[in-house]
């Protein structure tokens, strides 16, 4: 780098919008070899059984870095704000709104956006989630121009992961934050000297990661036992699938699948209890539920919640819906 690239990088007023750990993971490696002018992130909201406030791991970090930082309710509200800060570069990931086109427009450098997933495959916000849960074998992390539809500009650049059969959303996230603060790194120069690649994505190609809903948590037994197997993975950490049973809530958190067949049983049905879980019929064989979690109580294992009925009745036969 000369010392005219060095000049540049120096005036270079960057604003970094995001919210969630993912973002925070991104942010973290902008700083090391960038000034940020700004920070903005969503509003402080009360979580947990206290409704505590708890500030985004994006926040916590912009404090910690002594960075101006805005939090506005409605992004729409705060153009002037933003504005007068006269940002060359917007940068966003995972920051939770989308951006008006008066903000797309004004930066002389575009407004980028840090996605996670190999895009045009599975635009939206839960892309991490849905690649899991629809069994992908690979995904990644696209670096591209914002436009105003979702998730839908230029790429400029894409770096491929694959999937372990034992992945779950919580290690391909973090897996996939590090890949993401790497890959942004590595292309902002050539953003910044306008030499980078732009490629218009496929519309044909294009499909979505929505937001997980209450249904999608829903197991549904009479699907087959990998697509249970990628779907209790899928929502592992958060926010977990489930099933019920005596008219409570059961999460699971992890499962394995086995070659047994009970053709002759209904779908849900307890099957056995191993030593480190539950069977249970589904449409094509059997999975264990090895990690549950029983309304109000902690994480256990699948063997010690059958024991824990066992006192009143024996859970084989029985059926989960």
């Amino acid at each position: 780098m000369n010392i005219e690239q060095i000049n540049i990088q120096k005036d270079l007023k960057i604003i970094y919008m995001g919210t969630p750990e993912f973002s925070a993971t991104v942010l973290s490696g902008l700083l090391s070899k960038y000034k940020v002018r700004a920070v903005v992130t969503q509003p402080d909201r009360p979580s947990g059984r206290g409704e505590v406030v708890k500030y985004s791991p994006v926040k916590q970090m912009a404090l910690d870095n002594v960075l101006l930082t805005l939090q506005p309710e409605k992004i729409k509200d705060s153009i002037d704000e933003i504005l007068a800060l006269e940002p060359d570069l917007i940068i966003t990931c995972a920051y939770g709104q989308i951006l008006p086109k008066a903000l797309l427009d004004y930066p002389r450098l575009g407004c980028i956006n840090v996605h996670a997933s190999l895009l045009p495959k599975l635009r939206g916000g839960a892309p991490i989630h849905r690649a899991i849960m629809n069994g992908f074998k690979e995904t990644g992390i696209t670096i591209m121009y914002m436009d105003e539809k979702m998730d839908a500009g230029d790429i400029i650049a894409q770096k491929k992961i694959e999937i372990a059969n034992d992945d779950t959303t919580e290690t391909l996230h973090d897996k996939l934050s590090v890949l993401g603060k790497d890959l942004l790194l590595e292309v902002l120069p050539s953003i910044i000297e306008g030499t980078n690649s732009r490629l218009k994505q496929n519309e044909f190609d294009a499909t979505y990661g929505f937001i997980i809903k209450k249904e999608d948590e829903k197991i549904n037994f009479s699907k087959t036992k990998r697509e249970i197997y990628n779907q209790i993975r899928g929502l592992n950490s958060y926010p977990g699938a489930y099933f019920n049973y005596d008219n409570k809530i059961v999460k699971v958190w992890d499962s394995y699948q086995t070659d047994n067949v009970y053709s002759n049983l209904v779908d849900g049905t307890v099957t056995k209890i191993y030593p480190d879980g539950i069977g249970v019929k589904v449409s094509n064989g059997e999975i264990v539920l090895k990690t549950v979690q029983p309304e109000g109580k902690k994480k256990m294992s699948g063997h010690d919640f059958a024991n824990g009925i066992a006192s009143k009745e024996n859970l084989v036969g029985k059926i989960f819906i």
